[in-house]
């Protein structure tokens, strides 16, 4: 029996589990940051595209006054 409890005391893999979960949870939460901070400026992108579809106009086509 206390070769068994020496045994359980030592063993470190539910240890090594926590870690490779908090780094897991580390990179998910660095993703989805990045995600979020990439989809502000692709929705600012596509809002500026629509802008000039709608005004008839598109920046650097020839005869419209946009710069090239």
């Amino acid at each position: 029996m206390k070769t068994q409890l020496q045994q359980f005391w030592n063993d470190e893999d539910g240890a090594t589990a926590i870690e490779y979960g908090l780094i897991a949870g580390l990179i998910a939460v660095a993703i989805i940051a990045t995600l979020t901070a990439v989809g502000t400026d692709l929705k600012a992108m596509f809002k500026a595209v629509s802008d000039a579809i709608k005004g008839g106009t598109s920046a650097g086509a020839p005869g419209t006054g946009g710069t090239p």
